[in-house]
């Protein structure tokens, strides 16, 4: 079996995982009331959600940008927002995809050195890649932490049934073992036969250059700068989620809920990142209804309406986003 053809598969197998999730979400939903709250919903806060929601995405770009000038210290800020936003586009059909594309769109368009080369590397990028990431999941963490410091009447029990329902899944700490095992094997052996050349090189080399995308945060200016984006990041999440929450406050169901609530809620979502179905679908709807219904008791159908708006907007403000950046860099911006 080839890759291509392995690629397709894997991503007909998470598509058909995202139809059944939304198949379970939506058949508790009330159309009816669905409707209702639709008509009745203040579509300026979802206007403005949509609107933090491209400011997130340009402020992605300029954090992304601190780790990439290093390598490169001519790429633009416009560069770092349209690949942003073409990585969108690109996970909305194949999850994780769009890590990938923005990586060759940057190297593409990065600027050349004396002898001709770019100066960007795709495994360096990729690199800068996985450094926002690990930071992204340690600020999701940090977040989460305090919210149960502070709230924990209100969600300890809640995230208490979630890791036991996660423990109890003993194929994906076993895919996580596995996983955990093989990559400092790799790492290993590739130091050590990457003098022989061959297949073993090319790894090592691949290896070294992550590991140089890695230590780019070490080599930023005003790494404060990279921490201050970081949280102003999360800050507009959180008002994204807080904005949906304003629009249904027509809805008894949603009347009481607070920014704290907002908070925790931008945080659950955020863990539907981590299951590679396109586009979240299902996934984001299912944790978010889940913990409306087990947290302040609103039935799945209700709290299937505030998921709806919230994903369903930002996939739509994505959309808009990038086919925005993919026209204006295929058509109006000069290639280098």
């Amino acid at each position: 079996m080839d890759k291509k053809t392995k690629n397709i598969l894997g991503y007909l197998f998470w598509a058909a995982v995202a139809a059944v999730l939304v198949y379970f979400c939506l058949r508790a939903v009330d159309w009816e009331q669905f409707g209702t709250a639709i008509r009745e919903c203040r579509w300026e806060y979802v206007i403005l959600s949509m609107l933090l929601g491209v400011l997130s995405f340009f402020i992605r770009g300029l954090r992304w940008r601190m780790l990439l000038k290093p390598f490169d210290p001519e790429i633009s800020v416009a560069t770092c927002f349209n690949a942003y936003n073409i990585c969108n586009v690109v996970n909305l059909a194949l999850p994780r995809a769009g890590e990938l594309a923005r990586m060759a769109f940057v190297v593409k368009d990065s600027s050349r050195d004396a002898d001709g080369k770019r100066r960007m590397t795709a495994d360096e990028a990729l690199g800068t890649i996985v450094v926002e990431r690990v930071w992204d999941m340690v600020f999701m963490f940090m977040v989460a932490v305090l919210l149960l410091v502070l709230k924990w009447d209100d969600f300890g029990v809640y995230l208490s049934d979630l890791l036991l329902a996660i423990g109890q899944r003993k194929g994906l700490w076993l895919l996580i073992g596995v996983v955990l095992l093989l990559v400092p094997i790799t790492v290993f052996l590739s130091w050590r036969l990457s003098s022989r050349g061959g297949i073993w090189g090319k790894i090592w080399g691949f290896i070294a250059g992550i590991g140089k995308g890695i230590v780019s945060f070490r080599r930023m200016e005003k790494g404060w700068l990279f921490l201050l984006y970081t949280l102003l990041i999360w800050t507009l999440y959180w008002m994204m989620s807080a904005a949906i929450l304003w629009a249904l406050k027509g809805m008894d169901a949603f009347s009481s809920l607070t920014l704290t609530d907002a908070l925790f809620l931008s945080v659950v979502g955020s863990l539907s990142s981590m299951l590679p179905v396109p586009g979240g679908f299902g996934a984001y709807h299912g944790l978010v209804a889940g913990a409306l219904k087990s947290l302040w008791d609103i039935p799945m159908g209700t709290g299937m309406v505030y998921a709806t708006l919230n994903h369903e907007s930002q996939v739509l403000t994505q959309a808009v986003c990038g086919l925005a950046s993919y026209i204006y860099e295929t058509f109006f911006r000069r290639k280098k």
